[in-house]
């Protein structure tokens, strides 16, 4: 039973399951290094900008009005003579809740150009941008907003643009209204990231607004849809985007030298009011949408899915060792499977070393080679396969070129993976179509003989046993 086919197979399926503990530490070892380069990216982008998001334009206008509050005051009771305490209502006129107005019509148009910046053997991608925005706000009547004897402050309006971070601003921010140029200051306190703000006056009195703005960021840019209309474009030379965020872009072109895409978002589209006495920032941010400056299927993507890929081919490895080792004379031992194994392993390990300092293709193709090469030479010396090991080779070289194929295109990885193992298995059904599982029957053991009478006599032609006495 043990020189079967059958438990040879069994004991070659256990070890290419035992090598999920090798890939394990292998998956381990590559997760610690994508997350060190995806902490090195972060800080980087963060130092030159970060992820940027624009929120706004909106104008606040304050209110003020009677405020009635409870206070405490100490007494004297006169039948008592004790002090003690009673409560009253005072009206005092305090700031209320200001009113927030977002524009009729928001027109974005932004451009962005790329570059990478180095830290170490990391890359990392970050753009510089100019946008330019055009938006006009239609003052109503705010009575219905308002409380009993509120007031509005017409001449203390704002104009508020909420950003990520101000960290990001570079050049000159240019502010005009009505054809007027207004001073822009930073927004003290904005919660959360950062700002800009411009003194209005009376907003009744104010025309069209146009504001250029130019600032850095890195990774993602993203910006708010806050008008009863809002028309977004985005323009780059970066030519891999992922459009991410509440809405997809109404078209886009895409090519090798960048893309463009356009938004055309309305009103009813969103749940976002144009008038407000409650401060709608964190849901225009919640509607936002934009790009993300994507990098595909990096190597680190790449090699974990390598590790995920590695059990089917170490496991069709082991297959053709089996079935083209010499059977007839010493078969390949344990061990000498689990070193096969440990190879292809590595191989993972090879492949990234080599990637963070020659790029993916130059060390895919070092690594597969060196590993090709060593089992190759392996299966001459080692196993004593002779020219046989040149069928071995063969097959090394087809599955790395497969598996190459299925990490160069993520979308196709799982339909070359699972046509892989069919045909693999397929193939060892035929192969092994006339294979006796159980190996050859062992023979039978001679029957004893008793010397009676001088004869010899098998046990068969003995007497039975007279019956014990009752």
């Amino acid at each position: 039973m043990r020189n079967s086919a059958g438990f040879r197979f069994l004991v070659v399926g256990l070890l290419a399951l035992f090598m999920f503990i090798p890939l394990w530490f292998v998956g381990q070892v590559i997760d610690s290094r994508a997350n060190y380069s995806r902490q090195t990216i972060t800080e980087v982008g963060r130092e030159w900008g970060g992820h940027q998001q624009i929120n706004g334009p909106r104008i606040v206008i304050p209110v003020e009005g009677p405020v009635t509050r409870l206070e405490q005051r100490e007494v004297l009771d006169t039948s008592t003579g004790q002090m003690r305490v009673e409560q009253y209502e005072t009206v005092e006129i305090s700031r209320a809740r200001s009113v927030y107005i977002y524009p009729e019509q928001f027109i974005a148009d932004i451009s962005t150009v790329n570059e990478v910046r180095q830290r170490g053997i990391f890359r990392v991608p970050v753009y510089s941008a100019d946008a330019h925005f055009e938006f006009e706000f239609v003052i109503p009547e705010l009575g219905s907003f308002l409380d009993d004897d509120e007031e509005v402050l017409w001449d203390l309006a704002r104009l508020e643009i909420g950003l990520a971070t101000n960290r990001a601003l570079r050049g000159e921010a240019r502010l005009q209204v009505g054809g007027e140029d207004l001073a822009l200051e930073p927004q003290v306190g904005a919660e959360p990231g950062g700002g800009i703000q411009a003194a209005l006056g009376d907003p009744r009195e104010r025309g069209p607004m146009v504001l250029d703005l130019g600032f850095n960021g890195a990774e993602k840019l993203q910006i708010a849809p806050v008008g009863r209309t809002s028309h977004v474009t985005l323009s780059s030379d970066w030519p891999h985007p992922s459009f991410t965020g509440a809405f997809l872009p109404n078209s886009s072109e895409i090519t090798d030298d960048g893309f463009t895409a356009s938004w055309t978002i309305p009103h009813l589209a969103r749940s976002l009011p144009l008038i407000s006495r409650q401060d709608q920032y964190r849901f225009a941010r919640d509607e936002s949408f934009g790009v993300r400056y994507y990098q595909p299927n990096d190597f680190y993507q790449k090699a974990y899915r390598a590790s995920r890929y590695g059990i089917l081919f170490i496991a069709l490895t082991f297959l053709t060792v089996l079935l083209i080792e010499d059977r007839a004379g010493r078969p390949a031992h344990p061990v000498q499977y689990i070193l096969i194994g440990l190879a292809q392993s590595v191989f993972v390990l090879l492949m990234v070393a080599y990637a963070e300092q020659i790029g993916f293709a130059a060390a895919y193709l070092v690594s597969s080679a060196a590993t090709i090469g060593v089992l190759v030479m392996f299966g001459i010396t080692g196993l004593g396969m002779g020219r046989r090991a040149w069928v071995l080779g063969a097959l090394l070289v087809a599955v790395y070129g497969v598996l190459y194929l299925i990490l160069r295109s993520a979308d196709f990885a799982l339909l070359a993976g699972a046509t892989l193992a069919f045909v693999a298995l397929a193939g060892t059904m035929y192969a092994t179509r006339n294979e006796d599982w159980y190996g050859p029957e062992r023979p039978k053991k001679p029957k004893k003989l008793r010397q009676r009478d001088g004869k010899a006599e098998s046990d068969d032609a003995l007497p039975p046993a007279p019956k014990a006495a009752s």
